[in-house]
């Protein structure tokens, strides 16, 4: 008996040492991407989106954007979200509508291609999962679980983040109604050249459009 509590006792402390070595691998990468996407002054980042349904059914939609520190330009179909830090507008071409509002770093409904490429920085907890091999490419992919899995409307998050340039390349939300999102990133380019302008709302650009304050 004694003898089965200790061998028991040694493959829990083994597993549980498992799975803490595999949180340290996980967060040292992206720790290692987290300070590279902050190295940088500004990006400029293309992007697809493909949304499936529980019942199989797919949607495609592109994407792409420009970051430099807290502003961004985005544009993601017919949508265009611009932010200089201070306000952020939204611009729904089909409406010929602009909604501005104050901006937040914390607004989970705006399109900002930084939380793309930084969305492991919060509210997440980190396990490394595998190495895999697309195309050419070999990946690290490492799983986020929500620390709140009661606010979240997706139970994991999983991100693939290239061996050879440590980049982001993809990532794969799972939600819990069976649904599925997958960001691909097609072009990445840092420190690209970019005026301060491009993130201000210029309403001689959108003639006829309706601006709505919040």
């Amino acid at each position: 008996m004694k003898l089965f509590l200790f061998a028991f006792s040694l493959f829990a402390f083994s597993a549980v040492f498992a799975q803490e070595s595999k949180d340290v691998k996980s967060q040292a990468i992206l720790d290692k991407l987290s300070a590279k996407m902050k190295g940088m002054k500004s990006f400029y980042v293309e992007f697809s989106e493909i949304t499936k349904n529980a019942g199989g059914a797919s949607d495609t939609e592109m994407g792409k954007g420009w970051v430099k520190g807290d502003k961004f330009y985005a544009i993601y179909g017919d949508i265009t979200v611009l932010s200089n830090g201070l306000k952020t507008w939204t611009i729904i071409k089909e409406d010929k509508s602009v909604y501005e509002s104050v901006a937040s770093k914390d607004d989970e409904n705006s399109i900002n291609p930084k939380k793309l490429m930084t969305i492991w920085e919060k509210d997440f907890k980190n396990y490394f999962e595998k190495e895999e091999t697309v195309g050419k490419e070999v990946m690290n992919v490492i799983k986020l679980v929500p620390l709140n899995p009661k606010k979240a409307e997706y139970h994991t998050i999983l991100v693939y983040i290239s061996k050879t340039d440590n980049q982001l390349k993809k990532a794969v939300m799972r939600f819990k109604n069976g649904s599925t999102k997958t960001y691909t990133l097609s072009n990445f380019k840092d420190n690209e050249q970019v005026e301060d302008a491009k993130f201000v709302y210029d309403a001689k650009k959108y003639p006829g459009y309706n601006v709505v304050k919040d």
